[in-house]
């Protein structure tokens, strides 16, 4: 049996490769990437861990496997996303909600 080595957060956190490539001819080098695409690359990891989650638990249910951290694990990761991408969502409704308020 293989245990599996824990990741830190920094994987479920935005880094400076997903913003930014190196190929562009701006100034810096650098190109921006728009948030949206940012945000759905966020959707796509946290679904894929949700599912990646879910056959685990599936395989240890029907006994096909019977490692039990690699599916304790699977559902925190997946966990842990779901609660991040829920806060993105929770910020952009506040920032949507204070813009609506504004009075012109």
């Amino acid at each position: 049996m293989a245990i599996d080595k824990i990741g830190t957060f920094g994987s479920l956190a935005p880094t400076r490769s997903i913003f930014e490539t190196k190929e562009g001819s701006e100034a810096s080098g650098t190109i921006s990437v728009p948030f949206s695409d940012y945000f759905k690359k966020a959707l796509d990891n946290t679904n894929s861990l949700l599912i990646n989650a879910q056959d685990l638990a599936d395989d240890f249910a029907a006994g096909r496997t019977d490692n039990i951290h690699q599916v304790f694990l699977a559902a925190e990761k997946a966990d842990i996303a779901l609660q991040f991408t829920m806060q993105i969502r929770n910020k952009i409704m506040d920032a949507y909600s204070e813009i609506m308020r504004m009075q012109i």
